[in-house]
């Protein structure tokens, strides 16, 4: 790693464990909401624009600082390492024509203009081609109608890109043919005019709401379609390696706040007259828990070159999350384990660790969507 990338991980650690570890510990419980303050913080810090071009304001560096600075938030709150990619990584964004770009990149870039993606439905996740909810030519404007589920942030974005079906008429073997990105501006703190919602009680991934939308007449003008009319599949589909590496990161975090946590509490803890990390039971653990963390970490880091060389890595991509993904479960189940009684409250972060590193399985893609990649490619499918 270059000294460059060396200080910018050094810097992002400083901040996780200075400003937002303190906030996690504290709010997590409660099921409270990321500060603004903090947002703020992080704007100052450069976080919502890593990946975007200094031009518009960015820092303008790769996937790589990216994947750096986002592991190190995670180890601290996966919830605020997951609202940077509300800025850098939202699916959509290459889609967009320049004047777009330089409309709105700078105030990304800036943090003052955050968003929430909306493409999954009741019946359409992993399933992108099977999304029903519909836009309709009215005018001049759009007219979006239909229900979305999994919409994170729904509330205090600044707008919604919502994936939505153009075309009416739906071939039955090409249904991802049709669909069509709209970009939906709204108040902060406030859903759009003509949609509603309510939040989805999670188990964990705190910090921010989880929302099930209600799109009717949902009017928008015809200049916040991004990209070409119809062709969304693609523009999600592109996007999506950098989204894997973005959670190989996070579920690396949370796995490795799992083993920091654990060995400190092992050397901690006395039983029988020592402390249990002398026993080569806990002692082996930890050193399984390091591998695999150091072993997932090498894989998303060659899947980070990859897409920062221009280089099409779909398949190292998906096993990047997937191995993460599974490994954090792991590391955080073996870490709660290691805490004993006192990992199964919440007086330990171990338990946030845990619930946190569960989701990594599912959203961006389930583990078993990434098996399907990852074998497809092996197949020759």
């Amino acid at each position: 790693m270059t000294e460059d990338r060396r200080m910018i991980q050094q810097s992002a650690r400083d901040f996780a464990m200075r400003e937002v570890l303190p906030v996690a510990n504290r709010l997590d419980p409660e099921q409270g909401d990321i500060p603004m303050a903090l947002r703020d913080k992080m704007a100052e810090m450069g976080y919502f624009g890593i990946t975007i071009d200094e031009k518009y304001g960015g820092l303008g560096l790769g996937c790589f600082e990216y994947c750096l600075v986002a592991e190190e938030l995670a180890r601290a709150w996966m919830s605020v390492a997951s609202i940077i990619a509300r800025g850098n990584g939202m699916i959509g964004f290459d889609a967009m024509s320049e004047a777009q770009r330089a409309e709105i990149m700078p105030r990304v870039a800036s943090g003052q203009y955050l968003g929430a993606f909306s493409m999954s439905e009741p019946n359409a996740g992993s399933d992108v081609a099977n999304i029903s909810c519909r836009a309709r030519r009215d005018g001049d404007d759009w007219l979006i109608t239909g229900n979305k589920y999994w919409c994170t942030f729904a509330d205090g974005a600044d707008y919604i890109i919502v994936i939505a079906r153009t075309d009416p008429d739906v071939d039955p073997k090409r249904r991802h043919k049709g669909l069509s990105i709209f970009l939906v501006d709204k108040p902060r703190g406030q859903l759009p005019p003509g949609c509603q919602g309510s939040p989805i009680p999670k188990i964990g991934y705190f910090g921010w709401k989880t929302w099930e939308l209600a799109f009717d007449d949902c009017r928008v003008p015809a200049s916040a379609m991004v990209g070409e009319e119809g062709k969304a599949f693609y523009a999600v589909t592109h996007g999506l390696e950098k989204a894997r590496a973005h959670t190989a990161a996070r579920a690396i975090g949370l796995a490795r706040a799992a083993l920091e946590d654990a060995t400190a509490y092992a050397q901690e803890r006395i039983q029988f007259g020592r402390p249990i990390g002398d026993f080569q039971a806990i002692r082996f653990k930890l050193a399984t828990m390091a591998t695999e963390i150091e072993a997932a970490r090498q894989l998303m880091y060659f899947v980070c070159t990859e897409i920062d060389s221009g280089r099409r890595c779909d398949k190292e991509a998906a096993m990047a999350k997937y191995f993460a993904s599974e490994m954090a479960e792991r590391v955080t189940s073996q870490g709660l384990q290691i805490l004993g009684g006192a990992g199964y409250t919440k007086l330990h972060a171990m338990e946030r660790h845990w619930r946190d590193a569960r989701l990594t399985k599912i959203f961006e893609g389930t583990s078993e969507i990434q098996q399907r990649i990852i074998s497809d490619h092996l197949l020759g499918r």
